[in-house]
């Protein structure tokens, strides 16, 4: 009987979208890891590791951890710039700023000191502008956009006088007009014109509450957000503002990728991470659960390898494993 349960669970393994094809156990590494950098040509993945301090240099193939970049408050988020070989880091806690790191050195070189809560962040590769939120702080009514020219490693402007004092997860349309934003402090979808940097559209959410991770599907016009309270997957219409779909999904999300190959969405969280497949613009179907560990939260996605990689954090459980994970796509 018991190898006939087992040779049951491993065919259900088997069918599982995601297969894990290799662990990098992080001895010694405690509390969250943040969000990831990628660097495809030259074979890296960053990771921001917060409660050391660092961020952490992998290599893509094959999981070995390679290099730690010292000299971080709280790293959080983080673009890899590949015409300079740089990576630009949101740099979070009491230190509120903004590093660039030499990626030959493994160095910071530069710093832009911020307003306070420092986390979330944008890349636009069409104007090399990079967004990262601040202003707020823990009792700030409002906060803002600061945007930062990546070439000269100057701010640029601001889009200001947004709601609440942070927001969680941000994504850019491939036109650079558009940027899109989860709005935290008022339970809405925020959309922001980039070349007026004003705030031009506010959806509201479905009775749900605290929106983290964030993804766009410009070819069918639909935006896709996952939400911690309850733990809900939620597609919009980008061009009417209007829900067309909302499902269960892990808790303690923080990042979501839409495999277009595929038309697969993976939302990574504490646990599992859940598979959706998408029937059409506006039919979603839960697919699956795929155990991941822990506060396993942040990923990163690449569709040429067909891999996700995934953080284990450890904040809160003394005797967390925590580790970088890679699934390969079946």
């Amino acid at each position: 009987m018991m190898q006939f349960l087992c040779a049951l669970t491993g065919r259900a393994q088997e069918k599982l979208p995601l297969k894990l094809i290799a662990t990098t156990p992080m001895p010694g590494f405690t509390g969250d890891f943040d969000h990831f950098g990628l660097d495809v040509k030259g074979n890296r993945l960053f990771l921001a590791s917060e409660e050391q301090k660092t961020v952490e240099v992998f290599d893509l193939r094959t999981g070995e951890r390679i290099k730690s970049i010292k000299g971080f408050g709280q790293p959080l988020t983080m673009t890899y710039l590949p015409e300079s070989d740089r990576l630009i880091v949101a740099d979070g806690g009491d230190t509120d700023a903004v590093e660039l790191v030499d990626c030959k050195d493994y160095k910071i070189i530069k710093t832009l000191k911020m307003g306070p809560g420092v986390d979330h962040s944008a890349y636009n590769p069409v104007n090399g502008y990079f967004y990262v939120e601040n202003g707020g702080g823990p009792e700030g009514k409002t906060h803002v956009l600061t945007i930062i020219d990546t070439k000269s490693f100057t701010k640029v402007g601001e889009v200001a006088g947004l709601p609440g004092n942070s927001n969680e997860g941000m994504v850019i349309d491939r036109a650079g007009k558009k940027l899109y934003l989860n709005l935290t402090g008022t339970d809405e979808v925020g959309v922001i014109d980039l070349s007026t940097r004003q705030l031009v559209e506010r959806w509201p959410l479905p009775d749900v509450h605290v929106a983290h991770a964030i993804a766009l599907d410009e070819g069918n016009h639909r935006l896709f957000t996952a939400t911690r309270k309850p733990p809900q997957f939620v597609a919009f219409n980008i061009d009417t503002g209007k829900v067309v779909a909302s499902l269960p999904c892990v808790g303690v999300n923080s990042d979501m990728w839409v495999d277009f190959a595929r038309k697969q969405i993976y939302v990574t969280g504490s646990e599992t991470a859940s598979v959706f497949t998408q029937h059409d613009a506006d039919h979603y179907e839960h697919l699956a659960e795929v155990p991941t560990a822990y506060r396993a939260k942040s990923s990163m996605f690449v569709p040429g390898l067909k891999r996700l990689y995934v953080a284990d954090s450890g904040k809160g459980k003394p005797d967390a494993k925590l580790a970088l994970q890679i699934f390969e796509v079946q």
